[in-house]
Parts: structure tokens; C-alpha cells; sequence
């Protein structure tokens, strides 16, 4: 008798969000629907941004990260979660759409196109970094999860914030509860704070990195990718590429690998 193994589940892609997917912080970009929808203050406002700007700047590391995990719980005090994912999905359009990176998106579309799961991580609230992922064609996201009141307000309170080590972790719990072989999969990112989830799977790719990510990753000869250019996300781009480039896709993909172990 002669049995079939179950086939093997595909690997996956990891998109750190800001700065690699879009050209600058999601609460930057919606900045001004927040101001709209009453979450947030001009004075607040102006606060989150040159809480960011060192990091827009030069990139962040853990001790910057913690104080940015702070400030995102104090200043996301009193929201109602409900309306801020419904904020975020109506100002997706405007606010979200012209900041995406033509080769993000192009990256994200080659590893559907080999039947590979795409996720989209991020150290934003999973209320703000869900809709966005879903807009982008991502079959899963990850998040900070902000503690909620009785009343679905948040505390400002950051029970899981998916930065550094935590992102690492969230991201291997959910390879682990699909089947992924990190070995196999593939990660994105512009910033040295992505440490962990980088060297946890088998293909790291530096996007525009930082000064510190861009030097480890010339010491362990990681590929460097250079994202530049923006463009809307038209209707399913994500989900669908042209037929010759998805035939170019596995043989692109197989390039990279070799690459990498050419280079080891």
C-alpha cells in the first residue's frame, strides 16, 4: 500500500511596515485622519512626530524603541478601538495608498504569486496595522496589542508591543502554528531594532537600512535592497502580476537563495 505525505507547507514572507512597505511611520501618514476623527490633538500631534523623527532620521534601537512604546500608550490614551481601525480603513485611499513603495509591493506580489503567505508586522497597533495589511494583499498581520477597557477604550497600556525580540517571537509563534520552516522564509526590513526576526529566518533582505542594520548586513553579506519610488496600490496589484513576471517568480526567488549561499 502506498500512502501520500501531506504536502509540505509553503514558506512565508515577514514586511516590517515603516519604512519598508511605506515610505515613512504609519502614524505619521495618518497624522492628519486622526486630527479629523477627534483621536488626536495638533499638540499631540506634533509630539508623535518628533517622537519619530529620530527614527525616520537614523533609525531606532531598543532604548528608543521602549520610550516610542510609551509614548504610543500615552498618546493612544482614551481612543476608542473600534474607531481607530475604522479611520484607519476609510483614510487608507488618501493617507496610505501614495506611501506604499512600487517595490515593496512588487516583492510582496512575487512571494504570492510562488504561493508563499505574506505577512505584515509592525510595532503600530494591530487596530491601525490590520486594515493596511489587509489593503495590501497580506494574508496575516502583527501588531502591539494596547490593553481595553470595559468599554473598548484603550488604557494606554501596551500589554505586547511587536518591536525587537517581541516581533521575533510573534512572528515564530505564528510560522510555528502554520508549519513554516523559518529556514525557508524570508523577512524585510529597514531598521537594526528587526535584529532578531532577521536572523531568525533563512532569507534576510535589508531594506534601506539604517546605518546600523546596513553595516550588519555587509558583515554577514545579507541582500540590501533599495526601495525608492511610490505608487497607489491599484486593485489587487498585490494579489496578481503580469504572466510573465509570475513565471520569473520561482526563478527569482531560487536566485536569491543561491545568492545568499554564494556569498556565505
Amino acid at each position: 500500500m502506498t500512502t501520500t505525505s501531506p504536502s509540505r507547507p509553503r514558506p512565508a514572507a515577514f514586511f516590517d511596515l515603516d519604512k519598508t512597505v511605506l515610505s515613512t511611520a504609519s502614524s505619521i501618514a495618518l497624522r492628519d485622519p486622526l486630527l479629523d476623527a477627534g483621536l488626536i490633538t495638533r499638540r499631540s500631534a506634533a509630539l508623535g512626530l518628533l517622537i519619530h523623527l529620530p527614527y525616520l532620521v537614523r533609525g531606532a534601537d531598543d532604548r528608543a524603541m521602549e520610550h516610542m512604546r510609551e509614548a504610543l500608550g500615552a498618546l493612544a490614551r482614551g481612543w476608542d478601538a473600534t474607531v481607530v481601525e475604522s479611520t484607519v480603513r476609510d483614510a487608507l485611499t488618501r493617507s496610505i495608498d501614495p506611501l506604499c513603495f512600487t517595490e515593496a509591493l512588487d516583492m510582496i506580489a512575487l512571494h504570492r504569486s510562488a504561493g508563499q503567505a505574506v505577512v505584515v508586522a509592525s510595532a503600530s497597533v494591530e487596530e491601525m496595522v490590520r486594515p493596511i495589511a489587509e489593503m495590501l494583499g497580506a494574508d496575516f498581520s502583527i501588531g502591539s496589542r494596547a490593553e481595553v477597557d470595559e468599554d473598548g477604550v484603550f488604557t494606554g497600556i501596551i500589554g505586547t508591543y511587536t518591536s525587537g525580540q517581541q516581533k521575533a517571537l510573534a512572528c515564530a509563534e505564528l510560522a510555528s502554528d502554520q508549519g513554516w520552516e523559518p529556514s525557508e522564509c524570508f523577512a524585510y526590513s529597514d531598521s537594526v531594532s528587526d535584529l532578531p526576526l532577521l536572523e531568525w529566518v533563512g532569507h534576510p533582505v535589508a531594506v534601506n537600512p539604517d546605518r546600523a542594520l546596513h553595516r550588519i548586513a555587509l558583515e554577514r553579506r545579507w541582500q540590501v535592497m533599495s526601495f525608492t519610488h511610490t505608487v497607489r496600490v491599484r486593485p489587487r496589484r498585490v494579489a496578481r502580476v503580469v504572466p510573465a513576471l509570475a513565471a520569473a517568480v520561482a526563478l527569482g526567488l531560487t536566485v536569491l537563495a543561491a545568492w545568499k549561499v554564494h556569498h556565505a
